[in-house]
């Protein structure tokens, strides 16, 4: 089995590749090789690898910058799945897709459930909501993965930089009115692992938006907390924990707004493909097992 990875050095991207090397043929591209602003080298990447699966992890997620960029976060978000699901139908391939709980404005009190209607608040999840809509558009065989608060050893995430600015202040404020779970770039890179391996026909015949997140939710600070107390465990004496004080989102504006809910439920995934991921905090267990040094 041949597989395209786009994005292939970014956290999720990465872990794909990891975890399928050796597995499948893997043509791994990150931006240097395919620029998804570039519809001309995506099609010439696709039609020379030919591969069987295309797994497009690379995506513009700069959420405050893509207020003043709308329009390259839409040629690379909105645009460019389309383009790769076009190739996808064209080779008789499947797409497998990540997109953003960032579709929803969070004004839902419950879980959302993938049928739950759209209104992006910010213009990342506009851009990803189109990318969404123009893969649908194709009618390729697909698996579109609504993920959230991506994080893991690598790359820049929630986790790294509570780490990095742990290292140099004694007092933290963290955001405590946003709901999510924050899943991890391991257990992403697993969830594609798993599809490729067993579920290509499922998708080929149920194929569509599915929520693909770690069970569970917190809020920014309580994911801050356990970061924190996951790693004093493992560094013991030798990690300061600094001191962290819960704020609403109106003491930390952004150029974006963020949804106050991002909780996702994964019943669709689970019954239609039989994959359900881990509880979140099992997973930071392991990221933070996976942490450089």
């Amino acid at each position: 089995m041949r597989l395209l990875v786009t994005g292939s050095a970014g956290q999720v991207g990465s872990e794909v590749v990891r975890r399928l090397q050796g597995r499948a043929e893997v043509i791994a591209h990150d931006r240097r090789t395919l620029d998804l602003a570039q519809p001309d080298q995506i099609v010439a990447r696709v039609r020379e690898a030919r591969p069987d699966v295309i797994v497009s992890a690379g995506a513009y997620t700069a959420v405050d910058l893509a207020e003043k960029e709308a329009a390259l976060a839409h040629q690379v978000n909105g645009v460019a799945p389309g383009i790769l699901a076009d190739e996808a139908k064209r080779l008789g391939a499947v797409l497998i897709h990540f997109s953003t709980d960032y579709v929803f404005d969070g004004t839902k009190d419950s879980p959302y459930v993938e049928t739950d209607a759209t209104s992006p608040v910010n213009a990342y999840g506009a851009s990803k909501l189109a990318g969404e809509r123009a893969i649908a558009a194709t009618g390729c065989a697909h698996a579109t993965l609504r993920t959230s608060w991506v994080y893991g050893p690598h790359g820049k995430n929630f986790m790294l930089t509570m780490l990095r600015l742990a290292a140099t202040r004694d007092e933290l404020r963290v955001v405590d009115d946003q709901r999510g779970a924050p899943t991890s770039s391991l257990q992403l890179g697993e969830l594609v692992r798993e599809l490729v391996e067993r579920e290509l026909d499922a998708i080929r015949a149920k194929g569509g938006v599915y929520h693909a997140t770690a069970a569970g939710e917190t809020t920014w600070f309580g994911f801050a907390q356990a970061i924190f107390e996951a790693v004093a465990r493992r560094r013991g004496a030798g990690f300061r924990m600094p001191r962290l004080v819960p704020i609403p989102s109106s003491e930390y504006p952004t150029p974006a707004r963020r949804p106050a809910n991002s909780v996702l439920s994964n019943e669709r995934l689970a019954a239609q493909l039989g994959v359900r991921l881990g509880d979140w905090r099992s997973a930071l267990e392991e990221a933070v097992s996976a942490l450089p040094g």
